[in-house]
């Protein structure tokens, strides 16, 4: 009769594999922890972040401008980008209300967009109103934009009354103004 020696081993063969996996959804927890967006502090009924940002057209054309400067104003604020395709198909939509209703002030800041790349689309859509850049996506996140194009409507106390996701329709821009406008 032979004998087989048994060779000891300090743990099970499945403790290798379990401790693997609990160092891998650890280190997953962490990297989900720290990259954290900032959460917006943007919301229907209450104030509208204050932002300041520098324009490439019209009114404050490479001049800073802030929300606190439109005061007082019913603003259409517009998150695009010249690469959004719902963005594109939306601003002839804003091109012709801004156009219709000098009584709001639309503004359309161009989110993660190269410079060159938004005003070369502003010339080519002649857009009308103030539009600014938000390279970083800084005010989108203070709004809690997601996904563009995104259009905020702020009353003229700087106010959100309403926040559309999505491509925005004449008729829609229309509701806004006449629930609005006085």
């Amino acid at each position: 009769m032979t004998r087989t020696r048994a060779v000891p081993t300090s743990a099970p063969v499945g403790a290798g594999l379990r401790r693997f996996l609990v160092l891998a959804v650890a280190f997953a927890w962490l990297a989900i922890a720290c990259d954290v967006p900032r959460e917006s502090t943007a919301f229907k009924g209450g104030p509208a972040p204050a932002f300041e940002i520098t324009a490439f057209n019209k009114e404050f054309a490479d001049r800073a401008f802030s929300l606190e400067q439109l005061r007082g104003q019913i603003i259409v604020l517009n998150f695009w980008a010249s690469w959004c395709e719902p963005c594109q198909r939306e601003t002839p939509a804003l091109v012709a209300f801004s156009k219709a209703n000098p009584g709001l002030d639309v503004v359309g800041l161009a989110v993660n967009d190269r410079p060159a790349d938004s005003r070369r689309f502003a010339a080519q859509m002649k857009i009308p109103y103030d539009l600014g850049a938000d390279r970083d996506a800084d005010v989108a996140s203070e709004f809690g934009v997601q996904g563009l194009p995104v259009t905020v409507i702020i009353d003229a106390e700087g106010r959100i009354a309403d926040t559309f996701a999505g491509e925005i329709t004449r008729a829609q821009l229309d509701g806004y103004a006449a629930q609005l406008l006085p």
